[in-house]
């Protein structure tokens, strides 16, 4: 039989769309991983490197694709990346239904040759495999064979799918959380912070929330206090889930049944699977999920009989990374697991760049239901001895670039690799992840308090800027705008950065506010 009758024959712009889905965590990210530049894409996508360029090209002026030039992990030097467009990614999830259920040919344990869809072929093989990695070994080799030691090397042993059989509500569920949260970059400094986190974990509050800009790492600090937990106390056991823009609660919700053990296989004694919604535009019984769940991790049997934690001592610690892109739809949920995680050995890491809505300021400082901490820029001895490390040290004063940058890691990042302490990189993060997303007024509003040496009271601020009302939440959620006691203020970095705009303009912004005090 020809080798093109064996497999299927996936179109070229159907590969790169679903393989940039596959990457779409790593959208508007400052620095990325090779998957995302032309080899990259070359090598997950069978493809030839100048073919890549061909198709992208094509893909881009279809309003699927941007090109972005960016830091590559690794690499020093910047390079071509690629990305979808919101209609690109409207497009994969079309074709990715179409791509699903492309029948695929699979050598079972036994030797059989069985037809399945593309999509349940990693679970049958008990391997790694994303959807693109399915179908390109399909296309090229045929069938993909039950212990190929290639797929092996895919996944880690402990994050290995079930073994092969039949499929459930669950089934690929362990794909999307990790039971140890990501390894990261050096954490510099941050001791009083781990303190207070290590802290946390030895009080009784069940939840920990951790909010800042992007980039200032928050995810970096968590994972390196984690890692020390799990060290140090060997009944924890975690769950690192990276929340995705187009995630949803129902999807938490179903990484954590998994992750605890519960699935139509292995034993579901209080029926929380039933909470779950089987049908499209179905809601999530959160009562009942709540319920059923504490019941469950409160049956030391139950526990022992549905769980790899070993015995009935054992505690979880969820970490839930960048639970902002899952908006106010998860307040319902959150609030649900931070009710169990009160009767419960279940613990809670919310991470965040906003401030969250689901509980208030109460089951902070009264019912100490909540641990907060808005993480800050590095202090200037931080910086200091990060500087004993760099070449550049004595001719960079710590306290230059701590005005300049208020502190943030990843300009200290930027500044290893090019030595320059405003890099140009730094200014394009601080502009495309941080200022060029946020509405015009409320830019101005930044502008014009930045031109101020001093905090400014709203009232002012909101006459210079032509606003009314308060100030705008989405300033304050996101840490960008600071009340204080003497008024508002902005975090340093951005301060910095919007100072460099001369001219008219700060002359303009000055006059408004000194206009707005009489």
């Amino acid at each position: 039989m020809p080798r093109n009758e064996l497999g299927p024959n996936v179109p070229v712009s159907d590969r790169i769309l679903l393989h940039l889905w596959e990457q779409d965590h790593q959208a508007d990210h400052y620095i990325v991983s090779g998957e995302v530049t032309r080899s990259g894409i070359a090598e997950s996508c069978a493809m030839h490197p100048p073919n890549v360029s061909r198709a992208m090209r094509k893909l881009s002026s279809d309003g699927l694709i941007s090109q972005h030039t960016r830091t590559v992990r690794g690499d020093n030097r910047r390079q071509k990346t690629w990305q979808l467009t919101d209609e690109g990614r409207d497009t994969a999830l079309e074709r990715i239904s179409d791509l699903r259920s492309i029948q695929v040919l699979i050598r079972s344990k036994e030797g059989k040759i069985l037809e399945i869809r593309a999509d349940e072929a990693a679970d049958k093989l008990r391997a790694g495999l994303s959807l693109l990695q399915i179908l390109m070994h399909a296309q090229h080799e045929g069938a993909l064979s039950f212990g190929d030691i290639r797929f092996g090397a895919l996944v880690s042993k402990e994050e290995q799918g079930p073994p092969p059989g039949s499929l459930s509500i669950l089934s690929g569920a362990h794909s999307t959380y990790h039971n140890r949260p990501p390894k990261t970059r050096t954490v510099h400094g941050r001791k009083k912070e781990k303190d207070i986190i290590n802290n946390w974990y030895e009080s009784k509050t069940p939840l920990f929330s951790l909010s800042g800009i992007a980039g200032c790492g928050k995810t970096t600090l968590v994972s390196d206090c984690v890692e020390d937990l799990l060290k140090s106390d060997i009944s924890l056991k975690a769950m690192y889930y990276p929340c995705q823009p187009w995630d949803s609660p129902i999807g938490i919700a179903t990484s954590l049944l998994h992750r605890i053990g519960i699935s139509e296989e292995s034993g579901d004694p209080y029926n929380i699977l039933a909470t779950l919604p089987y049908k499209p535009a179905a809601q999530l019984d959160i009562d009942s999920f709540r319920r059923r769940l504490c019941a469950h991790l409160l049956d030391e049997k139950s526990i022992l009989e549905s769980s790899d934690f070993g015995d009935e001592n054992s505690k979880l610690l969820v970490i839930l990374d960048d639970v902002h892109n899952i908006g106010s739809s998860g307040d319902h949920l959150f609030g649900a697991l931070l009710q169990v995680s009160e009767a419960t050995q279940l613990r809670l890491i919310l991470i965040s760049r906003a401030n969250l809505a689901f509980y208030d300021r109460r089951d902070v400082h009264t019912k100490k239901r909540v641990q907060e901490l808005v993480l800050s820029g590095l202090t200037v001895e931080e910086i200091k001895k990060w500087l004993e490390g760099m070449e550049i040290s004595e001719h960079t004063p710590a306290e230059e670039i701590h005005r300049a940058t208020g502190g943030h890691p990843l300009a200290m990042e930027l500044m290893e690799i090019y030595g320059q302490t405003l890099h140009e990189d730094w200014l394009r993060f601080l502009d495309q992840e941080i200022l060029h997303v946020l509405p015009e007024d409320h830019r101005e509003i930044l502008s014009i308090l930045a031109v101020s040496d001093r905090p400014v009271p709203w009232e002012d601020l909101a006459r210079a800027s032509d606003v009314d009302g308060p100030p705008p939440d989405l300033l304050i959620e996101r840490g960008l705008m600071l009340e204080i006691e003497d008024g508002m203020w902005l975090h340093e970095a951005l301060r910095s950065r919007l100072l460099r705009e001369v001219g008219n303009p700060k002359q303009e912004r000055l006059k408004k506010l000194r206009k707005s005090k009489h």
